[in-house]
């Protein structure tokens, strides 16, 4: 879930980066009208939560002491949770200013507010009217003039920004209101999603998806709706991605088999994806499942670690670019490719090629399941590179977000 295609030089215009990044289509056509509809829906906050899972990350990317490492932001949780291994720097682009800024706002409460208990309160609780005033005493003082001003500053229907940590969080942003939506198609369905979170063992747990969600993709109202794809815009899925995550089955269909794969393959007790998408926020208690950075045990370390943290609002393949050769060690780029060119592709992965110090590691996402390199970055390119599909394998069936197709690992051969 994420944009970080090729941008134009020289521009800040968040607007007209992201629409370099979508529109391949003439304005006036089908396509076209879709790709600007998807433009101006991604214009704001999107991810509060980003949904790759960070335990399969980095596993499969092994972080050592002196690894260099590049990524996209997205929502931050796992630019953050990265450094619980212990990276040597770690630098998070994206070309929407809302997620540079959450970011942003994340680094310095890492750093600046008071406790655990008070970074908690803000990020996993995220509902609660202290978060602002903790905002007021401990984080504005040390933000920079753009992030200050995003988050002192209003949304498209006038609500200031930094409140939505005082009225959760997580149902703001594209996703927060689109899983919004999907609660209420379910509950006028007779479904209250909540439901899941009472399940007591993983049998439970399908026996209720058996009951009350499977039947709810065979209503013709669901089939309707998500054969347009217009209905994703809210996944941060734009209509060539869309495309990519139907192949040839009805978006319904693959939307099932997702959401059962998120609620009967893995623990809800361990599982805050399943939280966030059944319940709209985290689980509560000293128990609760929640990414590393959110952790009590790792607490000390994001504090200790958070100035290796650098935020730009930068395309990914233009950072690469200015950077030297055989300088890098680490490169996540999320499910952007899907997104891409074969032109963008191949720019990306020279760039990626030139910069990878001997024994990098690209981990990647597909809507798809097969990795969707081969036959469009060229071989005197891909070759350098190895391909682990077994690992790739285990690793998209251990992740729990379960909204991808493939996770992907390549290793400088």
């Amino acid at each position: 879930m994420a944009i970080a295609l090729r941008s134009p030089k020289n521009t800040a215009s968040k607007n007209t980066a992201v629409a370099s990044a979508v529109h391949r289509h003439d304005h006036l056509s089908k396509q076209g009208l879709l790709e600007r509809a998807f433009t101006f829906a991604f214009r704001g906050l999107v991810y509060a939560q980003i949904w790759e899972d960070p335990e399969v990350d980095m596993e499969a990317l092994a972080i050592t002491p002196d690894c260099r490492i590049v990524t996209i932001a997205s929502g931050g949780c796992n630019v953050l949770s990265y450094l619980t291994a212990n990276p040597q720097a770690i630098t998070a682009v994206d070309l929407n200013t809302a997620h540079i800024a959450l970011n942003k706002l994340k680094l310095v409460a890492a750093r600046h507010l008071p406790s655990y208990e008070a970074f908690h309160r803000f990020f996993a609780t995220a509902n609660s009217r202290a978060n602002v005033m903790a905002y007021r005493t401990y984080i504005r003082p040390h933000l920079d003039e753009t992030t200050l001003a995003y988050w002192e500053g209003r949304d498209m229907i006038g609500r200031r920004r930094i409140g939505g940590f005082s009225k959760n969080v997580y149902k703001r942003g594209l996703l927060g209101n689109f899983i919004g939506v999907a609660h209420l198609l379910a509950r006028l369905n007779g479904v209250n999603p909540k439901v899941l979170l009472e399940a007591k063992s993983i049998e439970e747990q399908r026996e209720i998806f058996d009951r009350e969600f499977a039947p709810f993709f065979d209503k013709a109202v669901v089939k309707w709706i998500t054969d347009h794809p217009a209905s994703l815009f809210g996944l941060g899925i734009p209509p060539a991605q869309y495309d990519a995550l139907a192949g040839d089955e009805k978006m319904a269909v693959v939307l099932r088999a997702r959401l059962e794969k998120l609620a009967c393959d893995f623990d809800i007790k361990d599982n805050y994806f399943a939280w966030q998408a059944f319940g709209r926020g985290y689980a509560k208690g000293e128990n609760a499942p929640l990414p590393p950075y959110l952790q009590r045990d790792h607490y000390a370390e994001i504090v200790d670690r958070a100035e290796r943290i650098e935020v730009r609002h930068v395309n990914f393949t233009e950072h690469l670019r200015v950077q030297d050769d055989a300088s890098q060690d680490r490169y996540i780029l999320l499910d952007a490719q899907d997104w891409m060119t074969d032109e963008q592709l191949t720019d990306l992965w020279t760039e990626i090629t030139r910069t990878a110090r001997p024994g990098s590691r690209v981990l990647f996402r597909t809507a798809g399941v097969a990795t969707i390199l081969p036959g469009r970055v060229p071989d005197a390119i891909l070759d350098k590179w190895d391909y682990r599909t077994e690992e790739s394998l285990d690793y998209t069936k251990r992740d729990r977000s379960s909204i991808y197709g493939g996770v992907h690992l390549y290793v400088l051969a």
